[in-house]
């Protein structure tokens, strides 16, 4: 067996955990009987004193004790002492929140509170160990001010609590092998309805980055003894699941069919650890489905891993270890959770609980020093049009760099040490406001240093060409997995739930970044270079003279001016910056970049002045590859068929340079519409479903497509996608205007001619080639105008 300091997967079971651990030819458990978890209390002497007295008796808890540590990061700075806690263990992991909120509720809610709480689970359990024994007279004496108690380790997840409380890393790999995997799929209609009788299964290791599939099909229990025959072959250590609901189907049809030596898992059994939920996430509803453990192997639910279809299996590794968060739990956290748990974990190293709830207020300020501390980031806003000879350059990892570079940290921006009530000088000035960084190393670079380091690592192995293809895949997994808690890092500082978040690091960020664009500017101006847009970390700059400066000069000093690193990101041989929606001047065209665009008339007319769209844009690089942001191709409710033919417009604006060729592409484009002759398999439109089908006012598409779902019995719940086709936009049945991409098997019975309805998807065509030409000056009027004219088409409406 391999060093016991390395877990692959925690399980508890009661007041038993099992930690599993790999070796060279498999897994072996190890059962852990003294673990007992932990969270802590801070408050007054007498506060803690009180309820160390009143959880004596508490059957749920195991030991109590006071202990010292840090309230907060401020805290650590010099000079600043330890404070008393009351540490609480107790003999359940899931006990840990009950216990957490019957503190609350009995100490500082209102009087009665706690009984009614705990009565009503009572109630629900039938449970009466731990009944209280008239702890009414008890709510009135010890009841606090809300605010007096505040508790630490309350919310970590199981597996990465057990980690941290006896100071392991989670196994990211095995002794002498790989990871070995073992995909299950069924599709939707299936799962719903029941049915296994058709699989698609494949297996591979942690360095594979494809995998042989292979279906199998057949009766309920052939097919789950050809699977279990297969999972005994491999013993994975990794199950990649389409749905994780597919762990209680396979294992009740199983016991149904009497495959009774059928299990997922390296024992027998299975485990729900969380039920389904919706939750919101930056202004988006999402949804959270349930998750389930089996004995020995870490569950990949492909349904509700974020991680896993953006860095695939190296990128959820290169997490465990950066997070330590075990990973079947790596695999279900969000961008943010997995940020936290880093943070969790390298605070708990300077005796720094994480609170369960944030309670740091934000500093007091003037309305001056609001208006200038929270003004956000600096953009460039685009000039729309058609650009040519266009360079993008961006600093690398701005933000991150800011917080590392600058010291930006919760425990450094206007600490007490330094500035004008302080001894010392402070490292630096915010720009632009009275704030000041302290001089002591401060936690948030120390978050980040070792991402930001990887990741320049991975960039210079993946510029080398000897790469092997699967160690290539392996490099960018683990640095699309950096990439995405970077790019997170800094809005988390904003997030009002952020347990190590501070509004002021936010807008010292800002501030530094602010500084730095300017700064760009004016040296990029001087070199001769013009920002025709800029956004974020990204500048795009084409030549203000006839014979610039080298732009990698100009680089080179912004980069040494500012202390991080600018680079070239790539030459277009043109940039189309996108108006704004509806702003584009219909009888406009544009000459810019040397490249003359005009009517059919030949007319060239008055450049557009509408303002550009800060993410709309496209371009072709010198490479001859596109690149798109913002406009429909790139959006997930655009159908397949109108992304294709988007990408179509963009191909003939190229070769052409006229407006009218994209229009009689178009032209073409809708009268395939007309005659049917697509399939409607393409014209799927997905949209993310924000609340329950009663919650909606309005008759839209998405409210269509929930209705059709309870019909099929294959209800949605909110945050979940709703996949549907469009046939009748103005029938008076609101079901009735659209069906659902599972039903596009069966007859869609939508009346002679094409199973769709044609002008609403003409009408979206339209939309996208509008998108293509509004930068030289058509709008979606003039567009129709000129679909509705009798003129021949011209050659290009054919293409190749």
């Amino acid at each position: 067996m391999t060093s016991e300091t390395e877990p692959f997967t925690v399980e508890f079971e009661d007041d038993e955990v099992r930690a599993w651990y790999l070796t060279e030819t498999g897994a072996e458990a190890v059962v852990d009987e003294s673990y007992t978890p932990t969270t802590y209390l801070h408050g007054p002497p007498d506060a803690l004193a009180a309820v160390r007295d009143d959880l004596a008796t508490d059957p749920k808890v195991a030991d109590t004790r006071l202990v010292e540590k840090y309230t907060t990061l401020r805290d650590t700075k010099r000079e600043l002492a330890t404070e008393p806690m009351l540490s609480v263990s107790l003999d359940r992991m899931e006990e840990v929140r009950t216990l957490a909120r019957e503190l609350i509720y009995r100490y500082e809610g209102p009087v009665g509170q706690y009984e009614k709480s705990v009565s009503a689970r009572l109630a629900e359990s039938g449970d009466r160990s731990t009944a209280p024994q008239d702890r009414g007279q008890h709510d009135r004496e010890l009841q606090f001010a809300p605010g007096t108690l505040r508790l630490f380790d309350v919310d970590l997840a199981p597996g990465f609590r057990y980690c941290l409380d006896r100071g392991e890393s989670p196994a990211s790999s095995a002794p002498g092998r790989p990871l070995r995997r073992f995909h299950i799929a069924v599709d939707e209609r299936a799962l719903v309805d029941g049915d296994v009788s058709s699989l698609r299964v494949g297996s591979g290791t942690a360095a594979d980055g494809s995998i042989e599939y292979e279906r199998l099909d057949g009766q309920p229990a052939a097919v789950l003894r050809a699977l279990s025959d297969r999972l005994d072959r491999v013993d994975p250590d990794v199950l990649v699941l389409s749905h994780a609901e597919l762990v209680p189907l396979l294992c009740e049809t199983a016991a149904d069919e009497g495959v009774a030596d059928f299990q997922l898992g390296r024992l027998p059994g299975w485990t729900r650890i969380a039920g389904e939920n919706a939750y919101a996430s930056y202004g988006q509803i999402g949804h959270s489905p349930a998750r389930y453990r089996v004995p020995g192997r870490a569950i990949v639910d492909e349904s509700n891993s974020f991680l896993w279809h953006q860095s695939g299996l190296p990128g959820l590794l290169y997490m465990v270890e950066a997070s330590g968060r075990p990973l079947q739990e790596a695999a279900w956290g969000s961008i943010g959770t997995l940020l936290t748990s880093r943070q969790i974990r390298l605070a708990r190293a300077r005796d720094v609980p994480a609170p369960w709830n944030k309670w740091e207020p934000e500093a007091f300020k003037d309305v001056r020093t609001l208006h200038a501390a929270d003004r956000g980031g600096f953009t460039f806003s685009p000039e729309v049009g058609l650009h040519e000879n266009v360079h993008e350059i961006d600093f690398a990892s701005l933000y991150p760099r800011i917080i590392c570079e600058r010291n930006v940290s919760p425990d450094t921006v206007n600490c007490a040490c330094c500035g004008p009530d302080g001894d010392r000088q402070p490292l630096d000035a915010v720009p632009g406001f009275d704030s000041h960084v302290c001089q002591d190393p401060g936690f948030l670079p120390d978050v980040l240093s070792d991402l930001l380091i990887d990741r320049a690592d991975i960039k210079r192995q993946l510029a080398e060409d000897d790469l092997e293809a699967c160690e290539r895949r392996r490099l960018r997994g683990r640095s699309g997995a950096i990439k995405w808690v970077l790019v997170s890092c800094f809005g988390y500082q904003g997030y009002r739930n952020a347990k190590f978040g501070r509004i002021e690091c936010h807008e010292a960020i800002n501030a530094y970044a602010r500084e730095i664009a300017l700064s760009a500017k004016q040296r990029l101006e001087t070199g001769g270079w013009r920002i025709v847009h800029g956004i974020v970390d990204s500048l795009w700059v084409t030549p203000a003279v006839d014979d610039p400066e080298p732009l990698a000069d100009v680089i080179a000093d912004v980069s040494d001016d500012v202390g991080i690193p600018l680079e070239h990101d790539g030459t277009y041989e043109w940039v189309c910056f996108v108006p704004l929606r509806d702003s584009a001047g219909g009888d406009e065209t544009r000459k810019t970049g040397g490249r003359t665009v005009s009517d059919a008339a030949g007319v060239e007319r008055r450049p557009s002045t509408a303002p550009g769209a800060l993410t709309r844009y496209f371009g072709k690089r010198a490479s001859g590859e596109y690149k798109f942001r913002g406009i429909e191709l790139r959006q997930r409710s655009t159908p397949a068929f109108v992304a294709d033919c988007q990408r179509e417009y963009v191909d003939v604006l190229d070769a052409e340079s006229d407006p009218t060729a994209v229009c009689d592409r178009l032209r073409r484009h809708v009268s395939a519409l007309e005659r049917g002759a697509v399939d409607p398999a393409d014209l799927v439109t997905t949209k993310r479903v924000s609340k329950s089908l009663e919650a909606y006012t309005q008759a839209t598409h998405t409210v269509a497509a929930l209705e059709r779902h309870e019909t099929v019995g294959v209800p949605r719940q909110p945050g979940q996608s709703v996949e549907y086709v469009v046939v009748d936009d103005g029938a008076r049945r609101t079901s009735e205007r659209v069906r659902l991409g599972l039903e596009l098997g069966g007859e869609l019975e939508t009346g002679s001619g094409p199973d769709y309805d044609v002008e609403y998807y003409t009408t979206l065509l339209i939309r996208a080639a509008e998108s293509v030409v509004s930068p030289l000056g058509w709008d979606r009027g003039r567009i129709r105008g000129y679909l509705a004219e009798s003129e021949p088409v011209s050659l290009s409406a054919f293409g190749a």
